[in-house]
């Protein structure tokens, strides 16, 4: 038997590439001998006083309250809650086309069993600190010219890989040996061209 190996990933809930990447992640999980753990960051604190556009700037505004319920989930109940709650969001916002962040956050804890109180900590800053602390864990790994997803592996961090759609079964196992051995080479920074496409979620 293989060692396991761990890897970190930093989401976003609303972000659709991450959402790709993480499905792929699940994919990395069943064809190879990796366990991921999932940690929230937050666009709108990483966009925080950047002016990105009237549109764009008005969506982080709006995108607090899930990243925020995530992180009091684990605060209050333990680490085990913030994949299933991202899972139950993600659904929502990516495959069910869900923008109303309330309706998003009400019917995630309810899919998984968790009080509907949390809902509350969606207009709250009681757990920034904690958000922010996790935030930083991933972002100051790779520094604040990039978004989400993060990846940390056996001590090297990269963002993305962005990619639609999202590989599976042993095409995922694959892709994840080639990203794994670039992002490991210590001089390796960039690998890029321009996205022809967008989210392909089926």
């Amino acid at each position: 038997m293989s060692e396991t190996t761990q890897v970190d990933f930093w989401f976003d809930p609303i972000c659709p590439w991450a959402w790709m990447t993480s499905r792929w992640m699940m994919e990395v999980e069943r064809v190879r001998p990796v366990e991921v753990t999932w940690h929230v960051m937050s666009l709108s604190y990483l966009n925080a006083g950047r002016d990105l556009g009237e549109t764009y700037n008005r969506l982080m505004a709006d995108s607090w309250g899930p990243v925020r319920v995530i992180t009091a989930a684990k605060e209050l109940h333990g680490q085990q809650w913030v994949k299933p709650l991202y899972d139950a969001m993600g659904t929502r916002f990516h495959l069910g086309g869900q923008e109303d962040r309330s309706v998003v956050i009400a019917e995630a804890l309810a899919e998984v069993g968790l009080p509907a109180s949390l809902a509350e900590y969606a207009d709250s800053d009681e757990y920034d600190a904690a958000l922010k602390e996790s935030h930083h864990a991933g972002m100051d790994q790779v520094g604040t010219e990039v978004g989400t997803p993060v990846l940390a592996v056996e001590g090297y961090a990269f963002f993305g890989p962005v990619m639609s759609p999202a590989p599976r079964g042993d095409e995922a196992g694959r892709v994840w040996d080639g990203v794994r051995a670039l992002a490991s080479y210590d001089g390796f920074f960039e690998l890029k061209r321009t996205r022809t496409r967008e989210p392909i979620f089926g």
